[in-house]
Parts: structure tokens; sequence; C-alpha cells
């Protein structure tokens, strides 16, 4: 009998530190938070700016938990600028044909340094360095049939030539088999020697959706040993493979490219008044790991070169960024700041570094649309011991609230509220009397 008690121990003790090592392991336990280049500087940014966010991003947003900082699309073309005529488009590569930065915008990247120098340099400030690539492989390392690395594959091995991202000229789909294995293979290998700890794959998780690379890629990553998080762009992903998502990465985007429209916007982006529909479809599947995304905050100053449109401030006004903010926390989004963090003014950073909002985004519990009556769409979670109630206003005039905190799924009786955005004391009371402002928010947290 002691032996079976001993054994039961052991197998206990040992499930534990297996569960102990899978926590470990786990990427992304909470939703990322950090800034990513495109909606400030689209294909163009070079080092020297990249480096200057860097610095901002460790002064003004570090402090609150944004650790990433992330170069967008395009850091391998010598002439971004000539995006629209792409059979003008200059592109760096290896003796493998894997993209290398370009060097008249990342000068540290000479000989076969790639990102390593940024990365090096992101990682001395105590932040994660993450790129964002197109799904693939490049046109050039098909058309010289050039060798994978690691193999002995060659790229017209691995190349689907059928198959092209609608919207972007640089790469080839590939094949599901052992030579398109050994890209992804060769491909993360190569960004995991450089530092990174952040994929951003585009063209892969809507029009088209392709399973298959997103497992290439997930296997990829797990082979290297690096913990890199990995995200899939765009959206939106279909609900119908949210179990392959969350099994395969940590991060995917539920919609299109959200910029700074409250309603009216481009057939190929979203608006933040339609977000708040998509954002609720995909509440069940949050959890540690996995971090439905609804895009980059397009807030503060969108320049010297936006991926949408002209240099500005953002669109939005601030009742709507308090709604922004406010639905990407309470529904645990990841947190990525678009604007430019080296113009950011005070009022911006206060917005995004607010600490219900880095708390609801971090350690929210529970978090559930409780319903929409009339223009008021309610939305509460927990953390700790604390609740917040949020009541969206979606219409276009004040709306008036008045209620028991009860009819928000809320226990009865009184609690000590604090109005977040009014920066006010409430007192201690058991329903809420207030009016919401025009695409505004009410942001309380009731205290017992």
């Amino acid at each position: 009998m002691r032996k079976n008690l001993c054994w039961g121990l052991a197998t206990v003790v040992l499930a534990v530190g297996i569960q102990a090592a899978a926590q470990q392991k786990m990427l992304a336990s909470t939703p990322p938070m950090g800034w990513n280049s495109w909606d400030s500087y689209g294909l163009t940014v070079n080092e020297s700016q990249f480096r200057a966010n860097v610095d901002a991003l460790v002064k003004r947003l570090k402090p609150a938990g944004y650790q990433y900082a992330v170069v967008d699309e395009g850091w391998y073309l010598a002439n971004p600028q000539s995006a629209s005529k792409p059979e003008t488009l200059q592109y760096r590569i290896d003796v493998n044909g894997r993209y290398e930065p370009a060097l008249n915008r990342f000068a540290t990247a000479k000989g076969d340094a790639g990102f390593k120098p940024v990365a090096d340099y992101v990682h001395a400030q105590g932040l994660k360095f993450g790129i964002h690539i197109i799904r693939g492989i490049t046109k050039k390392a098909v058309a010289g049939n050039m060798p994978i690395a690691g193999s002995a594959f060659h790229a017209a091995d691995a190349a689907d030539t059928t198959d092209k991202c609608p919207w972007n000229p640089d790469n080839f789909g590939v094949k599901d088999n052992a030579a398109g294995q050994a890209w992804y293979d060769a491909l993360m290998k190569q960004y995991a020697s450089w530092g990174i700890d952040y994929i951003k794959v585009d063209c892969i998780a809507s029009h088209p959706y392709k399973g298959d690379e997103i497992r290439m890629i997930h296997r990829a990553i797990a082979k290297t040993g690096r913990p890199i998080v990995l995200s899939l762009s765009p959206g939106p992903a279909p609900l119908s493979e949210a179990v392959e998502l969350g099994q395969n990465a940590q991060l995917w985007r539920i919609s299109n490219d959200v910029w700074d429209h409250w309603e009216k916007n481009k057939e190929w982006s979203q608006n933040v008044k339609d977000q708040f529909n998509v954002i609720a479809s995909w509440a069940k599947y949050v959890k540690p790991g996995n971090w439905p995304d609804a895009d980059m905050l397009p807030l503060g100053r969108l320049e010297p070169v936006p991926g949408d449109g002209k240099p500005r401030a953002t669109r939005l006004t601030q009742d709507e960024q308090r709604t922004l903010v406010t639905l990407w926390s309470i529904a645990r989004s990841p947190l990525f700041f678009g604007g430019n963090v080296t113009e950011l003014d005070d009022w911006t950073q206060a917005l995004v570094t607010n600490p219900a909002i880095v708390a609801m985004d971090q350690r929210g519990q529970s978090q559930r649309l409780i319903g929409q009556d009339g223009a008021i769409v309610a939305w509460t979670t927990q953390v700790g011991s604390r609740r917040y109630l949020a009541l969206f206003n979606v219409g276009d005039s004040a709306a008036p609230v008045k209620a028991d905190f009860t009819k928000y799924g809320l226990a009865s009786g009184k609690y000590s509220v604090r109005d977040v955005w009014g920066k006010k004391e409430m007192g201690t009371i058991a329903s809420v009397e207030n009016t919401v402002a025009a695409h505004g928010v009410l942001l309380l947290e009731l205290r017992r």
C-alpha cells in the first residue's frame, strides 16, 4: 500500500512539474503591448526613426507595460516609395533567397548581421523586438532556384507559383511538403539568430486563410527553441478556424485594418463602431496564450508616412479615442500603439497608459458583453476585487443611463464607485444615473 501511495505522490509531482514547465513555456500569457511602425511610417521606416521611437517608448510607454517594438512591412525594400510600381522595387536577399534589411535604411545590417544589431539595441532597453513578414517564398529565390538553407531542397521544390498574395507582389505561396517546411525552418532559424521575439505574418489569416502555412510556421518556430510570439494578419480571421488558430499562434487579427474612422471607412478597412460586434463574437476564445487581435491603436500623430492617408493627427475625437481603448482593453485585445511615439502628447500618453485600462487588459477576468439597450452597449470585467462596468454610447447623440447595477449582471447592493475617465469619486451607490456622450463611454470602477 505504501508503494502505491508513493507511486501516486510521484505521479502527482510529475504532473505538477509538467504543468509548471508548460506554463513557463507559454508564449504571451497576457495580451502583448507595444508599438508598431505601420500607422506612422507605412513601408518607409528606417533605423534612425525606429531607434528614436524605441527611445521614446522606453520613456513614455514602457513604465505602463508596453514592451514590444515592431518593424512593419517592407524592411527589405531599398525603394519603398516606389510600391505603386512593383516592377521597380529593389529587394535585398541573401544567397538562400531570404530577405535581409535594406542597407540604405538599416545600415547596421551590413554583411550577414541582419536585424541583430537593432534587436540588441531594443533588448538593451528592456524591450522585445518584432518584425512583419509576408507569408511565402521570395520570387527572386524562385527565379534563381536558389538552395534552401540547411536542406537539399531548392526554391522550386517549395514554391507554389499559382499562389500570390492579392495585395503584395513580393512572394509566392509555399507548398505543404517537405521542401516548404524546410523553407520556413530556414526562415525562422534566421530570425531566431537575429534575436527576434515577435513575428507578424501577413496575407495568411484571411483572404486567403492559409492553414497549411500557419502550421508550417508554427512548427518552424518551435524548432528554433526561441520563444517567438506569432501574430497572424490580416483579418477577419474565420471564426470557424478558431481552434486551429489557437493551437498554432498567439494572436490573430479579427477584422480588416482599423484606422481612425468612427463609422465611414474604405472597403478594405474597419471602423471603430463596427468593431463592437466583431470583438464580441471572439470573446469566448480569449485566454492566456490566445488573443484575438482587434488591431493597432491609430492614435496620436500618424506621420510622417502613414500606412493609409496623409500625415495627420488621429481623426477620432477624444470621446471616440476613449471608447476605442476601453473596448480593446476590457475585451483583452493586444494593445499596439500606432502613433509616432516621438511626437506623443501628454493627453494621448495618459489615455493609453491609464492604470485601469492596463489592468483590465492585462489582468481582467470574466470579461463579457452584457448586452445592448438602445444605443448603450454594456461590458463588464473583474480585476482582483474590483469590478469594471463600461457603458458605451454607439449613437450619434448623448444618451441617458439610469439603472441598478443588477441590470448589468452585478450583485445587488451598494458599491463605492469611481468614474475612471471623469476622474472623480461618485460615492457609495446602488445604481448608475448619468449621461454618456455620443460615441463616448462611461467607465466605472466598483469596489466593496
